[in-house]
């Protein structure tokens, strides 16, 4: 799960973390009115108009501009807010944009002594070990820094047996080109990051820019979080900051419906119940000449309920051109899936793709004579090769 960069920021400064402070708003109004509220408390000339969007690089479109006075405040915040966000994390249409972040001005004093650096928290994999990633140079290019100039991005692993270590945190610092009180204030910038990327079961944290201010304070001018979905049901109070509008509607009401689904690019929709066989289900599209166009896991429950979901769900994707339902049928009984599946195409009435059932398991006979005798545009299979057959016939035929 991903939140918006105030929701990020409110965490971090939960933790310890000084962040730049902001307000929200919904509208040109309320833009001014929490520009005024900043001013005043922060002594700052002018704010920050950021656009709060689930994606980066919102300054290279546009979405994140200086406002020096009230008046700016408010044509800037009207012009972004109900805008099409288009960035490169964005697809051609882009992201509306419903709310902005009012926030103060933290790039005053000499720009010679203000300076912009990376910072992320995340999981190694290949490691088995979470990682602090940070360079010197901050800002909007940091992946074009990492592409042309892989030496400037460091690495810093923690040993999951005693955490962060403090000479770790003064290596950090050190190697950031700090010295006197600005490497102070990041050995405890970075303690209190992790610190928070830890309670929070977190999978990223990334601040981009770090700043380290002119009178050498080190402040989160950004923040990005997303969250391990299977921790949420520690951390409700987090959970409750999704934005659903952010999300793919495909994927919110597959989360609705308790199924296990990822899109992907393919022209075969896959109904599996257990991750291991939706992987293998996957691995025999391949081999059969198809590309998956989907993981989905039905879990232990496939009643006629919900294998239509799924249906629903799988046909959403305008790319699919067949659909393999592959079962095993050891807690659930084969035969009354088999009827789930047959219900679920009467229900719909409207499937104009083949569908390729495999049941193997209890009652996986009785199951292939259901749906053999349905009459409808089902197909069954009983072993892994056949389904296979069926797949790439079906698919060369349309």
């Amino acid at each position: 799960m991903n939140i918006h960069e105030y929701q990020g920021k409110s965490i971090l400064k939960s933790f310890g973390v000084v962040i730049q402070e902001g307000i929200v708003a919904e509208n040109a109004e309320q833009a001014v009115s929490a520009a005024k509220q900043i001013m005043e408390t922060h002594k700052c000339d002018g704010v920050v108009i950021k656009a709060q969007i689930h994606a980066g690089g919102r300054g290279k479109g546009g979405g994140v501009k200086f406002a020096p006075n009230l008046d700016k405040v408010k044509e800037i915040a009207g012009n972004i807010i109900g805008m099409q966000l288009i960035t490169p994390q964005t697809t051609a249409t882009g992201k509306l944009v419903s709310k902005v972040l009012v926030a103060q001005d933290v790039y005053y004093g000499k720009k010679e002594d203000i300076k912009e650096f990376y910072m992320s928290v995340l999981l190694d994999r290949s490691k088995g070990r979470n990682t602090i990633v940070y360079s010197t140079e901050g800002g909007m290019d940091i992946e074009h820094v990492a592409e042309t100039t892989p030496e400037k991005i460091w690495k810093e692993e923690i040993d999951p047996r005693v955490g962060l270590q403090g000479f770790q945190a003064r290596k950090i610092a050190f190697n950031l080109g700090l010295s006197g009180n600005a490497f102070k204030e990041m050995t405890k910038f970075v303690a209190s990051l992790y610190k928070a990327y830890e309670s929070i079961d977190a999978s990223l944290f990334e601040i981009n820019p770090v700043l380290k201010t002119s009178d050498d304070k080190i402040i989160a001018v950004d923040s990005k979080v997303s969250f391990d979905d299977n921790g949420l049901y520690r951390h409700p109070q987090y959970e409750a900051m999704r934005d659903i509008t952010e999300e793919n509607p495909t994927d919110v009401e597959a989360r609705e419906a308790e199924l296990n689904y990822v899109q992907l690019d393919g022209n075969v929709g896959c109904m599996v119940n257990g991750a291991g066989l939706a992987m293998a289900t996957m691995d025999i599209i391949k081999l059969s000449g198809g590309e998956p166009a989907n993981f989905l896991d039905v879990g232990g429950t496939a009643n006629a309920e919900r294998v239509e979901k799924a249906f629903r769900i799988i046909l959403k994707d305008k790319n699919v051109k067949a659909i393999l339902v592959n079962i095993f049928g050891g807690i659930v009984r084969c035969d009354r899936v088999a009827q789930g599946v047959v219900d679920a195409y009467k229900n719909m009435g409207n499937i104009n793709v083949p569908i390729i059932v495999r049941l193997q398991g209890t009652n996986a006979e009785i199951a292939k004579k259901l749906i053999d005798d349905s009459g409808l545009k089902v197909y069954s299979a009983i072993e892994f090769h056949e389904a296979a057959a069926l797949v790439n016939k079906l698919i060369k035929g349309n």
